[in-house]
């Protein structure tokens, strides 16, 4: 079992039938739908809605018999499950290399608990050790990453092997941000971009994270946000 598998082995034991979950995207987060896949089938959980964070998530969980559902049909969500690219000693997050961060974020702020899942490698003193992906509109895009450049960083367009711009599941492009002695200050530079045109959302998730399970060779451990709730 690799360390990925471990965490969401960890995360699949907090789950209860009748539960309503977000469900994030991403390799991480595939393991722990596979398992809540498997414990439906087996009859060990039941009465389990999912609410997916991207097309792939929803086709992948759909396989797995979950039951879906969107945000305006639930009573409330209960949890939600997704993995991150950093964490920072504070729990705040850089999410988003997986293409889905407008969604994840959307959901992952309507949950009662969002639990984090990752292996040790994610964990960083500072956010900005890789690069920050920003979710823009595609007119004018360039203009708008010739002002993320303004920000102290190199940005440029995420583009496929072919050369054409990556497109999110709602139709926007996506910029990645190199902050080279990583991001100083997260809170302004999360006001700075939430507050700019053309922009439709960025990966930093801060304040959001009830807890964190990180899987290492050593075993699994689990950080807390203070004053979240178990």
């Amino acid at each position: 079992m690799n360390l990925k598998e471990l965490a969401a082995e960890y995360a699949i034991k907090g789950i209860c039938s009748g539960m309503t979950l977000g469900l994030g995207s991403g390799s991480t987060t595939s393991h722990f739908i596979e398992l809540l896949g498997e414990r439906l089938r087996l009859g060990l959980l039941h009465d389990i809605y999912g609410v997916p964070t991207s097309e792939s998530t929803h086709r992948l969980a759909q396989a797995a018999g979950i039951r879906l559902i969107s945000l305006a049909e639930c009573e409330r969500l209960d949890l939600a499950v997704d993995g991150a690219d950093e964490v920072d000693p504070n729990l705040d997050l850089i999410k988003g290399l997986g293409m889905a961060l407008l969604r994840e974020k959307f959901i992952e702020m309507h949950a009662r608990r969002f639990v984090v899942i990752v292996d040790e490698s994610k964990l960083v003193n500072r956010l900005g050790r890789g690069p920050l992906p920003v979710e823009i509109i595609p007119f004018e895009a360039e203009v708008t990453v010739h002002w993320l450049r303004s920000l102290g960083c190199r940005a440029e367009l995420w583009r496929a092997e072919d050369g054409a711009p990556y497109e999110t599941d709602n139709a926007h492009w996506l910029a990645r941000c190199w902050f080279p002695d990583g991001i100083t200050d997260a809170g302004a530079l999360e006001r700075l971009l939430a507050d700019r045109p053309g922009v439709v959302d960025h990966g930093l998730f801060l304040g959001m994270a009830s807890e964190v399970i990180v899987a290492a060779e050593s075993g699994v451990r689990t950080l807390q946000r203070p004053g979240s709730q178990m």
